[in-house]
C-alpha cells in the first residue's frame, strides 16, 4: 500500500509539472483544445449527415444512430485518455534512446516502465474526454426517451461499461508500450504515431461490419491476435444494448477481453523488459 501511495504521488506530481508546463503557454493550450474540438465536431456533422442516409450502421446491427452515438463517445473517452497520458512519452521514447536520456531514467530509484510512461500529461487531450461524456449523455437522453423501446442503463451496466472501458484503455497502452519498445532495436522508430492511426482506425466502427466476405480476416486478425476490436466494442455493447437478454457468443466476448486485458499487460511488461536487456547506452 505504501509502495501504491509513493507512485500514485509521483504520478500527480508529474501530471502537475505538465500542467504548469501547459498554462505557460496558455494560447497554445487553447489553440490544440479548439483543435481537438473542431476535429470532434466535424466528425459528429458527418456521422450526423450518414444518419440521413440510413437508420443504423449494417444491417440488422442495431447500431442506430443513438446507440451508434454511444459508440463513438467511448472511442473518444478510449482514445483521449491514451493520447493525455500515454502518447506524448511512447514518442519521446526513441528519443530518449538515440541521446542517451534513458540512462538517467533506468538509475532513477523507480519502475523504469512507470517512469517511461507517465513522465508528461498532454493535458489538451482530454478536451475529447468531457466532448465524448457531452455525446453519451445526449445519447442516452434520447434512448430513454423513446417512445417506443426506451432504454435506461442499470447500475451494473454503468460499472460493467466504466470497468471495460479501463480494460480497452489498458490494451491499448500495453500495445503502445510494445511498440515503443522496439525503439531499442530499430534505433528510432518514427512510424509509431502513423501505426497507431492506422490501428485505431478499425476500433472505430463496430466490429459487425468486418464479420462478412473480406472483412472476416480483419474481424479474426483483429478479435483474437491484435485484439484491437475489443477495446471499444466490449464496453459499447455493453452500454448501448441490454445486458439481457444477450447472446451466449457476447457473454464470451466479454470474457475474452478481460483475459486479453491481463495478457496484453503481462506481454508487453515481458517485452519492456526484454529490450532494456538490449539497451546500450548511447556514451558506450
Amino acid at each position: 500500500m505504501n509502495e501504491l501511495q509513493r507512485y500514485g504521488r509521483v504520478f500527480l506530481t508529474f501530471a502537475r509539472n505538465s500542467l504548469v508546463r501547459d498554462m505557460t503557454f496558455r494560447a497554445n493550450f487553447v489553440l490544440q483544445c479548439v483543435s481537438s474540438l473542431g476535429w470532434t465536431a466535424m466528425n459528429v456533422g458527418f456521422y450526423l449527415i450518414i444518419f440521413e442516409h440510413t437508420t443504423s450502421i449494417g444491417q440488422d446491427t442495431g447500431w442506430d444512430r443513438d446507440r451508434f452515438f454511444l459508440f463513438i463517445a467511448t472511442t473518444w473517452f478510449i482514445n483521449s485518455l491514451v493520447q493525455a497520458f500515454f502518447m506524448p512519452n511512447a514518442q519521446e521514447f526513441s528519443e530518449m534512446i538515440r541521446t542517451g536520456g534513458l540512462d538517467f531514467a533506468l538509475l532513477k530509484p523507480i519502475d523504469t516502465q512507470f517512469l517511461i510512461s507517465f513522465r508528461k500529461v498532454d493535458w489538451s487531450q482530454l478536451s475529447n474526454f468531457f466532448a465524448g461524456g457531452l455525446i453519451a449523455v445526449v445519447s442516452l437522453w434520447n434512448l430513454a426517451h423513446r417512445e417506443v423501446d426506451p432504454m435506461i442503463p442499470s447500475a451494473l451496466t454503468v460499472a460493467l461499461y466504466v470497468l471495460f472501458l479501463i480494460c480497452g484503455v489498458m490494451i491499448m497502452y500495453s500495445l503502445m508500450i510494445a511498440l515503443s519498445a522496439t525503439s531499442v532495436w530499430l534505433g528510432r522508430n518514427q512510424s509509431l504515431y502513423n501505426f497507431w492511426f492506422y490501428i485505431t482506425n478499425f476500433s472505430r466502427y463496430p466490429m459487425e461490419i468486418y464479420n462478412h466476405g473480406w472483412g472476416r480476416p480483419l474481424f479474426g486478425l483483429f478479435t483474437f491476435v491484435i485484439p484491437i476490436l475489443l477495446v471499444v466494442n466490449v464496453p459499447a455493447r455493453i452500454l448501448a444494448k441490454p445486458l439481457s437478454p444477450r447472446a451466449d457468443w457476447e457473454w464470451a466476448l466479454v470474457a475474452w477481453a478481460a483475459v486479453v486485458t491481463v495478457l496484453s499487460l503481462l506481454a508487453s511488461r515481458w517485452l519492456f523488459r526484454k529490450s532494456l536487456l538490449s539497451y546500450r547506452s548511447a556514451s558506450s
